[in-house]
């Protein structure tokens, strides 16, 4: 293992705290947001681990993260990016984060730690994830927010017991995750686009019923898809009026879980009397609280699950474009500007 350096390069955080503005995960240059610059290596201790980054991920959380607009507060001068995967070569002085260092792992970074949009990252040992050997660096840098969100929330979907479910964004990586998973678990699926050319995408994966909200007859294909599929759960990226739209359009109980705000817009909540009459439910899907609450044995299950879905090919990381820190500061606004192409990767 090669010795540790005592400074690294890091796309750090130009702003601390919260912005108070709700724009939504899209930024014109990540200048705006981020510096690139040499930093301290941080130091692991308790059950902290230090990871070397091979690959780090870019999702939505995470620039609505640099822009203030997250669940958790910006550190000004602490690096960005809350997922990818590398290396541990170092950990504090507890013994199972110890028992870590050389894994190859998948990085989750938790409240406290220090991105993955950089050489090295810092996190607690329960945020990483070991790889199986015959995983690629590719899918291990993007195993942990899109698939755990998808399986966490399409078992949300069986346990309520419904039988159908509509998701918004459904040409997205996550959404063509839950594409290809919800068959095998005996689920119907209604998806909403916004462009004609992802229908034949997602009913090829699977999807029954595609909706695209750009359209004249929107509203006319969405009442003959909830008379046909009668979907009780929304998942719901998106959060604007077409979201609305959609569930005040579902049956009875239905239950609207929000996970995502990829749109500013404010949407117009349905008649408030349907939570009463219809008894239907508005909540939220946090996957770091799930993390929180599920048991060691759920969460080790379930990055079983995930991990052989990857590399039995059932799922698969569309890469959009693989950029240097140096490149991701001018150009990841750019690599980000294509809809639904794939992924944008960082290697540090």
């Amino acid at each position: 293992m090669s010795p540790i350096p005592a400074h690294m390069k890091a796309l750090v955080l130009r702003h601390d705290g919260y912005s108070g503005i709700a724009e939504g995960p899209s930024i014109a240059s990540l200048s705006d947001w981020c510096a690139l610059l040499e930093v301290p290596v941080p130091q692991p201790k308790g059950r902290e681990v230090l990871v070397k980054v091979g690959l780090a991920n870019v999702n939505p959380s995470d620039l609505h993260y640099i822009k203030g607009e997250y669940g958790q507060p910006r550190r000004k001068g602490v690096a960005a990016g809350f997922e990818g995967m590398g290396e541990v070569v170092a950990a504090g002085d507890d013994e199972a984060a110890r028992a870590l260092v050389g894994q190859r792992v998948a990085v989750s970074v938790a409240r406290g730690g220090s991105g993955v949009w950089a050489q090295y990252a810092l996190t607690d040992a329960r945020a990483v994830v070991p790889l199986d050997p015959k995983l690629s660096d590719a899918d291990a840098a993007a195993l942990i927010v899109n698939p755990m969100t998808a399986h966490a929330m399409l078992h949300l979907v069986k346990d309520a017991g419904a039988k159908a479910f509509v998701m918004t964004a459904g040409a997205s990586q996550l959404g063509k995750l839950m594409a290809t998973l919800a068959p095998q678990m005996g689920l119907a699926s209604v998806a909403t686009v916004r462009r004609e050319e992802h229908r034949s995408l997602l009913e090829g994966l699977g999807v029954g019923t595609v909706v695209n909200t750009g359209r004249e007859d929107f509203e006319d294909m969405l009442v003959m898809a909830m008379r046909q599929v009668q979907p009780t759960v929304l998942l719901d990226a998106v959060a604007d009026r077409y979201s609305a739209e959609i569930f005040a359009a579902m049956p009875a109980g239905a239950r609207w879980v929000i996970y995502g705000k990829l749109s500013a817009e404010a949407p117009k909540l349905p008649s408030l009397g349907q939570m009463v009459f219809m008894k239907k439910q508005i909540e939220g899907f946090w996957l770091t609280e799930w993390m929180a609450r599920a048991t060691p044995a759920t969460r080790q299950e379930a990055f079983a699950a995930v991990q052989d879905r990857f590399i039995s090919g059932a799922w698969k990381t569309d890469v959009a474009a693989t950029l240097s820190l140096e490149e991701a500061e001018e150009g990841l606004a750019e690599a980000l500007s294509g809809l639904n192409r794939g992924k944008v990767l960082i290697r540090p």
